[in-house]
């Protein structure tokens, strides 16, 4: 069975137990990371060097960490097509989702996401937030834009552009901060939350 370890509160976390239950791939969690620790042990360390979460581990003792990297590999190895596309074309445009996830989104929504949840209030940079939230509302205006006529962020079927942002959609609406309106990307959350795996793994409670 897969061992996936890492925190089910990790955003990269989820992304990578949502796509499991979407492919029907039996796993196996263990809490690492964070309040767990265990990233810093040397037994981690031989498996993900960059001693951060999500790491997995097939039966025959193969590993790969980074989130994004996961999904791609169990996309290839156990998706039969669904959510990475054999066209190269269509593969590409969910990657660059992933991407740009990486890249641009990730960012300000962390920014945003550890002043309101982890953060203790005393030493909360308010201002930071707010420059946060705007970046941040620049950039779901682009994915408000992709969405327009689609019910996913690709078409009509997910990909694992959806399963990269899925995650940060949902804690950008849950979040205690202004929100200009943005129909078409509130359409697609709600379509999110009506999938098993997503709202068990990723629509839950910010901690």
């Amino acid at each position: 069975m897969l061992r996936i370890w890492g925190r089910a509160s990790s955003s990269n976390v989820m992304k990578v137990l949502w796509l499991c239950e979407e492919l029907g791939v039996p796993f196996e969690r263990i809490d690492a990371g964070g309040a767990f620790g265990r990233t810093k042990d040397p037994d981690y360390l031989a498996k993900n060097p960059n001693a951060l979460v999500p790491t997995i581990e097939e039966p025959d003792g193969y590993t790969l960490w980074e989130s994004n990297s996961i999904c791609r590999y169990l996309a290839r190895t156990r998706g039969g097509g669904a959510f990475l596309p054999a066209d190269p074309r269509a593969a590409a445009d969910a990657e660059r989702w992933m991407d740009w996830q990486l890249a641009s989104l990730n960012a300000p929504m962390t920014t945003i996401f550890f002043t309101w949840v982890r953060i203790p209030e005393p030493e909360r940079d308010y201002a930071a937030a707010g420059k946060a939230r705007d970046a941040a509302e620049r950039l779901w205006a682009m994915v408000e834009a992709q969405l327009a006529g689609k019910d996913f962020v690709c078409g009509a079927q997910p990909t694992l552009a959806d399963i990269a942002l899925g995650p940060y959609v949902h804690r950008w609406f849950a979040l205690p901060i202004d929100r200009k309106p943005m129909p078409a990307l509130a359409a697609w959350y709600e379509r999110l939350k009506q999938r098993p795996g997503y709202a068990t793994h990723c629509a839950g409670a910010l901690v």
